[in-house]
This record gives C-alpha cells, structure tokens and sequence, in this order.
C-alpha cells in the first residue's frame, strides 16, 4: 500500500473554551485531488494554517513526506506549496521573470525546471508577456507553476477558483488531474463550489463544526447510488404506485409523474415489465445519482457551503 503524503492524526485546535477542530483525522495519498468540504465556520481555513504552519495545534501531529510539521518544520515546509485565495505576482515583470524571481529563493531549481512548469501548466505561448496582460485563469495557472518549482509532494489550493470564469475553472481543473496523475502529487483543495469539485475530486471530506463526518470517494458514490435508485415516468402513477408495492419493493411519488424505486437491475426490467404488462404505458428510466450537493446536505443537515 502506498504510504500517504500527508497524515493528520487528531488535530484539534482551542481557542479559550471553543474547540476549532476537534480530533481531525486524515492521511493524502501521492496523485489523489482531495477536496476539503464544510459549511461556514467549520473548520476548513483553521485546517489549512496548521498544515503549512501559520497556526499551531492544541494537540495532535500533521506529518507531510515522513516530516512532522512542528518538529521538523522546515523539511516537511520544503514538501508543500500552496495557494491561498488569489496568487500574488509582480504584474509589471513577464510570467517568467516571476518564476525566475521565485526560483532564486530556494536553492538547486535550474532553468529546465521553469521550462518544464511553464509547459506543465500550459503557458508556453504567453509566459514572456507582461502578467498584467494576463486574465485571471492564466494568473491562477502561473501560480500554480510557482507552488510547484520546487516539487512539492503536496500542494494546497484554498479557493483556487475564486473569480474565474467557466472556462478558466476547466482549465485550471484540468491541469491539477494532470499535476496529481504525471507528477503524483497529493493536491489539497479546500472550496465551497460542489458541482466543481465533484468534477475535480478523486476524494472528498466534509467537516462540521471542527469534527469529521464523512470521507467519500466520489466514482464509488455515484456508482453505489446509480444502482439503487430509479425514476419511472409513467402515466398512470396510482397504479404504478401500487404494482411497484406489490411486488416488494421501496416506491415513493418523486413529483412531475415519475415513480422511484430502490432496487437492483434485475429488478427494475421485472417491474418495468409489469407496468407493460399492467397497461401502463413507460416513457422512460432513468438512474437518479445523488450529486456531490445532495449528499452533502444529507451528512449535513442542510447547512450552508462555505
């Protein structure tokens, strides 16, 4: 098994009386995008400080590459880059000039390395134009070459999307599944945007109230789920109602003339089949996967994403 990047192993953060986090328990592993979920006030920034070191913990240990973060804090430091909100650059420099100037910071990061991040990220045809020419998405790409000059093992993202446009968000989700799948890198992204991150996750775990409630990884939920729930549109949806109870299995009106049922394949062709049979006439079958949205308002109880 491989052994993960980065490990949080019961952290918990007070302040006076009030528990931030409380008992945070998670591992990352190398080339996974992990989304990091919560309404307002959970706990998603407080988590973040403490992993790159700008808060300290109550108690408990966050390890990044084997290099605890309040013990070693300048190996397992060396391991990170992050994103909080909008990416700084020197706007009247080019793009490269920036990664040139943040190069000379750490020692050992040769030219080919810039090369390399700049086609990583896609900016080969504009990287010797002056950043403030540059649109949003393309500052957010540049920023990412930058956390990423000096091979980190995992990066962090807080609100990478924040002012983007559709197409700058595809972008910049495009090139964090490249990072995590050619360079392994374990990327933590911390948003309040559920359809986006359902398309960019691997994994996602929601937090409430400091606590953990629920780690999920999301092709197994949407398969899970696709398997056991089915809408029927119909036209005679009393009957339907009642062939589908009599035949034992779990039916409810789901609105605008459609029956749901919960059960296996074999089972909707059966039903399906008795409606036939019944005279009903079926317009169509659908799966009803729940989005990323649903459930996090199902572990949730409905509280606000933020």
């Amino acid at each position: 098994m491989t052994e993960p990047i980065v490990r949080l192993n019961g952290v918990t953060k007070r302040i006076g009386s009030k528990t931030l986090i409380d008992q945070l328990t998670l591992d990352l592993p190398p080339g996974e995008v992990f989304g990091f979920l919560g309404p307002n006030g959970a706990g998603k920034t407080t988590t973040i400080r403490m992993m790159v070191g700008l808060m300290k913990m109550t108690s408990g240990e966050i390890t990044i590459d084997g290099f605890s973060i309040t013990k070693d804090y300048q190996k397992a430091i060396r391991r990170v880059g992050a994103i909080v909100e909008n990416p700084e650059m020197y706007k009247y420099l080019t793009g490269y000039q920036n990664l040139v100037h943040y190069a000379r910071m750490i020692p050992g990061i040769p030219a080919e390395r810039i090369e390399e991040v700049v086609r990583l990220v896609g900016l080969e045809g504009r990287i010797h134009d002056k950043v403030r020419t540059y649109s949003l998405g393309m500052r957010q790409r540049l920023g990412v070459a930058q956390a990423i000059l000096h091979r980190p093992k995992l990066l962090i993202l807080d609100e990478p999307t924040n002012g983007l446009d559709p197409a700058g968000i595809r972008e910049l989700r495009d090139y964090l599944r490249v990072l995590a799948r050619e360079d392994g890198i374990a990327i933590f992204v911390s948003s309040h945007l559920l359809a986006e991150m359902e398309l960019m996750c691997d994994r996602v775990a929601i937090i409430q109230n400091g606590k953990l409630i629920d780690v999920r990884s999301i092709q197994q939920a949407q398969g899970e789920n696709a398997a056991v729930r089915y809408l029927f549109e119909v036209d005679r949806l009393g009957e339907a109602l009642a062939i589908a109870a009599q035949s034992g299995n779990s039916a409810e009106n789901a609105g605008g003339g459609s029956v749901a049922v919960e059960a296996d394949r074999e089972r909707i062709a059966e039903l399906n089949a008795a409606f036939v049979a019944a005279g009903i006439k079926v317009y169509g079958i659908r799966a009803a996967i729940k989005s990323l949205e649903d459930q996090f308002l199902e572990v949730t109880g409905g509280e606000r994403i933020g």
